[in-house]
């Protein structure tokens, strides 16, 4: 049974994972190396959770305290040292992911699960890092984590179907469900997605058209809730270009090659949201 669950990295994906956890009735553990993440971290959930409640009134008015009450943040790895499931949610590198693995493998018990959320990197390869290769899977999530009933999960090699049945039984916890894929670079969704997106920059970069008007055509002519550029400013345009670049080198396909005003807005810091600039401006708190 899982009772407590660790999350490494206190990014977006982090903080929407943890904060699904805490109300899905699970004690965690969120792990990042800076301090200053941590903190911020603890104020965005306690202001997500606020937020969710102004809306939903079935959430007691107290929800942001009680979900911080599950939640314990620190930089201090040996904390999951009890733990029975494991998502990592570290930038989308390799030479950052590959870390990481062994040291879980050496602090958390034999039977812990480490699910990875990754867009593109192998699970057979991540696998490969730990003497547990049989409990480890991908639990590819959406963003925002909270509002997204469906997770793509991937199997590795060597995942076992009690692995899958694990993560199922985690995810109907949190009010999700999950699409279980089979492994390879970019699986099923960013396959797909991050070719589309990278195409769509390419559009803006031969001044086809403008980005309002690229993502009204994918709204309007295709029922789609957000266009492309919209959803690459979300995910945050370092983690599409970690992401394509990814499937280049994995498929040694030219039809992954990033384009080149991806890799310059990147290098200028326009992010997107979180930075409050990238296709789009924001307002970043």
């Amino acid at each position: 049974m899982i009772k407590v669950v660790g999350v490494i990295g206190a990014g977006v994906m982090g903080i929407g994972v943890s904060q699904s956890l805490a109300q899905g009735g699970f004690q965690v553990k969120m792990i990042d190396v800076s301090e200053a993440a941590l903190t911020k971290a603890k104020e965005e959930i306690y202001n997500n959770v606020r937020m969710q409640a102004f809306f939903d009134k079935t959430l007691a008015p107290d929800a942001p305290e009680k979900v911080l009450e599950s939640i314990e943040f620190s930089t201090d790895y040996d904390l999951l040292h009890d733990a029975d499931f494991v998502v990592e949610n570290a930038t989308e590198k390799w030479e950052i992911k590959k870390e990481i693995y062994p040291k879980l493998d050496a602090i958390c018990p034999e039977h812990c699960v480490f699910a990875v959320n990754t867009s593109c990197i192998s699970i057979t390869r991540i696998g490969a890092l730990t003497k547990r290769a049989d409990r480890i899977l991908g639990m590819h999530f959406m963003n925002p984590v909270p509002l997204k009933p469906m997770v793509e999960a991937i199997r590795g090699h060597y995942t076992t179907e009690e692995t899958i049945q694990t993560a199922r039984d985690l995810l109907h916890a949190m009010n999700k469900e999950c699409i279980v894929v089979n492994d390879m670079p970019g699986f099923v969704s960013n396959r797909v997605l991050m070719l589309t997106i990278n195409e769509a920059i390419f559009l803006i970069q031969d001044q086809v058209s403008t980005a309002e008007d690229v993502d009204t055509l994918f709204k309007t002519c295709f029922g789609h809730k957000s266009g492309p550029l919209e959803t690459g400013d979300l995910i945050g345009l370092d983690t599409i270009l970690y992401s394509i670049e990814a499937l280049y080198e994995a498929y040694n396909d030219s039809k992954y090659r990033p384009c080149p005003l991806l890799k310059k807005m990147v290098d200028a810091g326009y992010l997107g949201r979180k930075s409050g600039k990238g296709f789009y401006e924001y307002q970043v708190s």
